[in-house]
C-alpha cells in the first residue's frame, strides 16, 4: 500500500502527531510520502523522520497578540494559488491519502476519487463534544476545509463517541524540578511573556518562541524552537503555560505536569479545548498575560499523570491489514487501555461505547 500523508503545518501539534505516526507506519513496512502545507518551507524544523517531504503554501490563520487576526488571515490566502496547488497535486499513484486537516491533499484525492482516510482532533468535533464559541461557521469549516471519506478524530475522552485517545510519545518520567515551568506562547507577544514571567523570580521559566532566540534574561531562558530542547524540559519541568493546543497538554498530562492555558481568542478548537481540560480538572485556564493568574496557579499541585497506549502502532496495524478490525473494536480497546487518576475519573461524564456510538460513526460517514 503507497500513502500519501496530508499534513496541516500552521501549528506544531499537527506535525507532531505526523511524526509519531511515521515511526508507526515506517514500522509496519507501509511506503509514505509527506505533504505538508500552511507555513513558508524554511520555517519547518526537526524534520527528518518525514525523509524527502513536499511543502505548498496551502491555507492558514494568522494572528497577533494571542487573538485570530481575520483581515490579516483573508488578506494572506491565496485560493488561486491554492487552487493551482490543488489540480497540480499527483495523488493517482496513491492508494490511500491520509490527512491531518490538510486542504491541498483532501480535495486532490475527492478529485480524482483516491480513497481518504481523516486523522485530525478537527474531527472530534463532528460529534457533541465539549464546545466553546462554536457556531455554524465552525460547522462548515469543520465538514469543507479537508473533506475526507472516512473521518477520525482524537479527543482526552471518547465522550461516548467513536474518538480515538490522543496519538503522542509514550514517554513516562518522575523527573520533576519543581520551579522549572516550560512555556510555550507563539501567538503571544514575546516581549510581553517575557515581562510576565521576569516578576516570578522564585522560579526559572524555559520559554520557546518562534521569536526567540537562545539566550537568558533573568529568570526567563529564551529558546528558539527545537523539538529536542523542548521534549527534554518537558520531560523534567513542574508545569506548563501554553496556548491551548492539542498536542502539547496530551504530552503534558501523559506525564503529570500541571498546566496554566490562554486559549487563542477567536479559535473555537482552543478555547473548547482549555474548557474541557477544566472540566477533567486537568487544567487552569488563564484569561490573559496576568500576573495575579499566574500567581495562583505556581504553588497548585498536579492533577497526575494519564497513561495513553501506543495508538499510532494500533492505528498503522490496522492500514497495514486493510483495516479488518471492526473500527467500533479498535476505539473500544484503546480507550480500556487508557488510564486517567481517581480524581479525573470522578470529573467525567458517565458515557460508555455501545451502539449509539457506532450509530454516531455512521452519520459521520454519511455527512
Amino acid at each position: 500500500m503507497r500513502i500519501l500523508y496530508g499534513v496541516q503545518g500552521t501549528g506544531n501539534g499537527h506535525i507532531t502527531r505526523a511524526r509519531k505516526m511515521s515511526q508507526a507506519l515506517a514500522e509496519v513496512g507501509l511506503e509514505v510520502d509527506y505533504l505538508f502545507t500552511g507555513r513558508q518551507s524554511d520555517a519547518y524544523f526537526d524534520m527528518l523522520p518525514f525523509g524527502e517531504y513536499r511543502t505548498k503554501p496551502g491555507l492558514t490563520f494568522n494572528s497577533s497578540n494571542g487573538e485570530i487576526n481575520p483581515v490579516r488571515t483573508l488578506f494572506n490566502s491565496q485560493p488561486r494559488q491554492l487552487w493551482r496547488d490543488i489540480k497540480s497535486l499527483n495523488v493517482k499513484d496513491y492508494d490511500l491519502v491520509l490527512n491531518d486537516f490538510e486542504p491541498v491533499s483532501a480535495w486532490a484525492a475527492k478529485k480524482h476519487g483516491v480513497p481518504t482516510i481523516g486523522l485530525s482532533h478537527q474531527n472530534a468535533f463532528r460529534y457533541q463534544v465539549p464546545k466553546q464559541g462554536y457556531h455554524s461557521g465552525n460547522a462548515l469549516l469543520m465538514k469543507y476545509y479537508a473533506p475526507t471519506e472516512l473521518p477520525i478524530g482524537v479527543h482526552w475522552y471518547h465522550f461516548g463517541f467513536p474518538i480515538l485517545p490522543p496519538i503522542v510519545e509514550i514517554l513516562t518520567t518522575d523527573k520533576q524540578v519543581d520551579n522549572k515551568i516550560l512555556v510555550y506562547l507563539p501567538f503571544e507577544s514575546l516581549n510581553k511573556v517575557v515581562d510576565l514571567l521576569r516578576r516570578f523570580s522564585t522560579h526559572h521559566f524555559y520559554c520557546y518562541h518562534p521569536d526567540a532566540k537562545d539566550m537568558d534574561v533573568e529568570n526567563v531562558k529564551l529558546r528558539k524552537l527545537s523539538r529536542l530542547g523542548f521534549q527534554a524540559d518537558l520531560e523534567d519541568c513542574a508545569g506548563v503555560i501554553a496556548n491551548g493546543g492539542f498536542e502539547l497538554p496530551s504530552e503534558a498530562m501523559q506525564m503529570g505536569k500541571k498546566m496554566l492555558l490562554k486559549p487563542l481568542s477567536g479559535q473555537f478548537e482552543q478555547q473548547s479545548n482549555v474548557a474541557t481540560l477544566e472540566m477533567m480538572g486537568l487544567a487552569t485556564k488563564m484569561h490573559g498575560l496576568d500576573q495575579s493568574e499566574v500567581a495562583a496557579w505556581l504553588p497548585t499541585e498536579s492533577a497526575g499523570k494519564v497513561r495513553f497506549p501506543d495508538v499510532a502502532k494500533a492505528l498503522a496495524l490496522w492500514l497495514k491489514n486493510d483495516r479488518q478490525e471492526n473500527f467500533q473494536n479498535l476505539v473500544d480497546r484503546l480507550w480500556q487501555a487508557t488510564v486517567f487518576p481517581e480524581n479525573v475519573l470522578d470529573q467525567l461524564p458517565e458515557q460508555s461505547l455501545n451502539k449509539s456510538a457506532s450509530l454516531a460513526w455512521d452519520i459521520a460517514l454519511r455527512d
